[in-house]
């Protein structure tokens, strides 16, 4: 039997992601790493941001929007929010961690 190379295709950040847009339907990329902080182990903001791109790529999420918003930010006056939803390859398992959240929060 040949072993397969390189680094597995699926991933339990990015299925965790897709769990979450399963529960919220849209979100943008912060949103989704304060609620992913709050339910799962500890990951950093930029491997969150990476997987957002990644599952982009491969048809897990679909870019829905990008909003410039204004505020009063630390690196100037406006933010620019890409917003997220599920695309066509994004197989939701229905995570019981991530109802709970949600249903507390509302």
């Amino acid at each position: 039997m040949e072993k397969k190379r390189g680094r597995p295709a699926g991933s339990s950040i990015r299925q965790a992601l897709v769990e979450i847009l399963y529960a919220c339907k849209k979100a943008y990329g912060y949103e989704l790493y304060k609620h992913y902080a709050s339910i799962y182990p500890k990951a950093t903001m930029r491997v969150i941001y990476y997987h957002l791109k990644k599952g982009a790529a491969t048809g897990e999420f679909e870019v829905e929007a990008i909003k410039k918003e204004e505020g009063k930010y630390s690196w100037g006056s406006h933010a620019e929010k890409i917003y997220y939803r599920l695309g066509k390859h994004a197989k939701a398992k229905g995570d019981k961690r991530v109802d709970e959240y949600f249903t507390k929060k509302k």
